[in-house]
């Protein structure tokens, strides 16, 4: 199989379910304990050997592109404070040089718009797509590395995904199963949030992609989809029959962090795994 060497990461949105914060700071910089949300997607692109992070932004949100840089006035002042222990901390934070890429989508035209935005730069190869509001935690087996072992047997398009409760179906793309073995389902068809009661299964897309050029050569088109909007999901279904498509499903905890209450829920749950605060968080979760 092609090795998946490039990700694309959507973070154009303006996250006004989070305003007034995000009037100044993109959403995707919003701090789960003590690194920002898009942080732990980078992290889990480059686990799985991605070797170049395409960022699709827009407007205002150029200090994402600032916080992967090389912060020359802050390391120089823990340098001569010899605080090299919060040096080591911001080395994830600096990309390699050409490692980085920043594309603008101009106008809100949904998630498949976003990664067509990113054509130019994937070109003609398999890639990866993470959306940064799901927070998939698992560090010893991120989810994009599960994935590709379901890639590495299959080829074609992977997505991950998840069983969520019937009530919930009309809010996710969900998937239409076939043959499955272990943690790979084979997928015949996809629904973009169907209404109650007509969705194919539970088996809900969580926001992780690989997927193969021919999903862009849809995205071409144009086509707008649910909500008047050129919806990725449709782009995969057009390409059934052309390549091969699997669901992963992702062993692991995942937060919806494009909510209040999940991103409230993220910074508490990976709070409570640090041990250098989790006993002092307890105490004061005991006394509110």
């Amino acid at each position: 199989m092609t090795p998946i060497r490039k990700a694309v990461f959507p973070v154009a949105g303006f996250g006004t379910r989070f305003l007034p914060a995000t009037k100044a700071v993109p959403k995707e910089l919003l701090p789960v304990v003590d690194q920002p949300l898009i942080q732990y997607a980078v992290d889990e692109a480059l686990a799985a050997g991605i070797e170049q992070l395409i960022f699709v932004t827009g407007r205002g949100k150029g200090a994402i592109e600032d916080y992967f840089d090389y912060a020359f006035e802050i390391e120089t002042d823990l340098a001569a404070k010899n605080k090299t222990a919060l040096i080591e901390r911001l080395e994830t934070t600096r990309l390699k040089p050409g490692q980085a890429a920043f594309v603008r989508q101009q106008q809100m035209a949904g998630l498949g718009h976003a990664v067509w935005c990113a054509k130019a730069l994937i070109g003609n190869e398999p890639f990866a797509v993470l959306l940064p509001d799901e927070l998939l935690w698992n560090p010893a087996a991120p989810c994009l590395v599960q994935m590709q072992e379901s890639y590495a047997a299959h080829g074609g398009n992977v997505i991950a995904v998840m069983e969520v409760p019937d009530a919930h179906c009309h809010r996710y793309g969900i998937v239409a199963p076939g043959a499955s073995a272990g943690n790979t389902t084979e997928v015949k068809g996809f629904v973009e949030k169907p209404a109650a009661g007509t969705a194919p299964s539970r088996l809900a897309a969580i926001g992780r992609y690989i997927l193969q050029p021919e999903v862009l050569e849809v995205l071409d088109a144009g086509k707008r989809g649910a909500g008047g909007e050129i919806q990725l999901t449709d782009a995969m279904a057009e390409t059934i029959g052309r390549v091969p498509f699997h669901a992963t499903t992702y062993q692991g905890v995942r937060h919806d962090c494009g909510e209040m209450a999940g991103f409230v829920l993220a910074n508490m749950a990976l709070a409570l795994e640090r041990p250098d605060i989790a006993a002092d968080l307890r105490e004061k979760l005991k006394a509110l």
